[in-house]
């Protein structure tokens, strides 16, 4: 049985055009391509995907997995709250409810089979007025009456003995289903299972360009897709082809689509910084994940206490617009707003043993709710892209991504190849 291990040494990009690949009969072209599948971006998702690919339905393909920085998940798949979601604030139509419940199943089962750190913690949303136990009240109806995801109601008495530092002065509602997860060993696991599966990864191998080949008759991609990838490292320029291309490079994925579309097609990124600070443990005893109700138009989740696989105190995200995916130091002018927000359900917490610990960036087409309950709900976009052949194009992958990744992976599979079924996988 596989177990996690540190990845083998990637390939450079300059040496994967002197590689040779047999060729499929997968995507019904001529096979004169490098690759069948270039996924771009290696944050979990994209581990994911190129892990479900490169288990072919045929005994030919070939995966090539490019990420632009020296190592993988170094963006927004490792500057998160590393919670699995039960999938209970997106809508009943959506694809991030869809993705996020299936999802779940799919990556505990995961874990439980390779022994990828983990914990079923539950979590509490805690209201403290009659405005939000509304709120909670709607979640509990849509998850029992809609999309069937088990919640319950929390008495005083059991919170008061379960949680004691904890303030809920109106309610709280209860998902047992939700856990928390190590995101890197979940990466380093899917890692290890697309190279075990042949597939390549290939390092510091930023794509600068992207041209869709076919006839002027054709449509574009039809005979394939050519990248310019260049070298971070050495700045040498390699041009490699593939059958198919999967965009799911996350913070850079608006930038990988303009590359392709027509101008008036392009769209704008927004950056949503989430600001981390740490709580030490010891301060209070706590073993159940607590979040605010959520609050309409607001951008994410609310300001919330998440624990980590090391028993760690984690007090965010807050929602802090930003210009640049590269700005990534905490804003600790913002540490007296979280105080605020997180005295309202724990009212005990020293504000003198909180330190900045990290912050991350959500890549958003919009600057909208991050719920349905909101005005503006943006979901998901993962799609084969209207116009083109072999693309598949994944956007506004935010939370709750990190849950949602095996099954975005097996939707990303199920567009390439709609007529052929799954190897089987437990965790599939």
């Amino acid at each position: 049985m596989l177990r996690i291990r540190p990845p083998k040494p990637a390939m450079a990009i300059g040496s994967l055009v002197k590689r040779c690949y047999s060729r499929s009969q997968t995507l019904s072209r001529p096979q004169t391509a490098d690759f069948t599948h270039a996924v771009i971006g290696g944050g979990v998702v994209g581990l994911a995907i190129a892990q479900a690919l490169a288990c072919p339905p045929g005994p030919s393909t070939s995966t090539v997995l490019l990420e632009r920085h020296g190592a993988v998940g170094t963006e927004t798949s490792s500057r998160n709250s590393e919670v699995i979601h039960a999938g209970i604030y997106y809508g009943a139509g959506s694809l991030k409810t869809k993705m996020c419940i299936s999802g779940r199943e799919r990556l505990y089962g995961l874990c439980e089979k390779y022994g990828i750190p983990h914990r079923r913690t539950g979590k509490w949303i805690v209201a403290q007025n009659d405005v939000q136990l509304d709120a909670l009240q709607r979640i509990h109806d849509f998850c029992v009456n809609e999309i069937s995801v088990p919640v319950r109601w929390v008495g005083r008495e059991e919170a008061a003995r379960r949680e004691p530092a904890v303030r809920a002065e109106k309610g709280i509602l209860e998902s047992p289903t939700t856990g928390i997860i190590d995101s890197h060993a979940l990466m380093l696991c899917l890692l290890g299972l697309f190279e075990e599966a042949g597939g390549t990864l290939a390092l510091s191998s930023a794509v600068e360009a992207i041209t869709p080949l076919g006839g002027p008759s054709a449509l574009p991609g039809s005979a394939g897709w050519e990248l310019r990838v260049r070298d971070a490292v050495s700045g040498e320029i390699s041009t490699i082809t593939a059958e198919a291309i999967i965009n799911s490079a996350g913070l850079g994925a608006v930038d990988v689509h303009n590359m392709i579309v027509p101008k008036a097609q392009r769209k704008k990124m927004y950056y949503a910084k989430g600001n981390y600070f740490s709580y030490p443990v010891s301060a209070h005893n706590i073993n159940t994940l607590i979040y605010p109700a959520p609050e309409p138009g607001h951008g994410g989740l609310g300001t919330h206490l998440t624990l980590d696989m090391a028993g760690r105190i984690k007090l965010g995200p807050d929602v802090e617009w930003v210009d640049s995916a590269d700005d990534l130091a905490v804003n600790t002018s913002r540490l007296p707003q979280t105080i605020k927000e997180v005295k309202k359900y724990l009212p005990g917490l020293d504000e003198t043993q909180l330190q900045p610990d990290y912050a991350g960036i959500r890549p958003k087409l919009s600057k909208k709710a991050a719920v349905a309950h909101g005005k503006g709900f943006v979901d998901f976009v993962i799609q084969k892209e209207a116009g083109y052949e072999g693309w598949v194009n994944l956007l506004n992958i935010e939370s709750p991504g990190l849950t949602s990744s095996l099954e975005i992976a097996q939707a990303v599979r199920r567009l390439l190849y709609p007529y052929v079924p799954r190897p089987g996988y437990p965790f599939y």
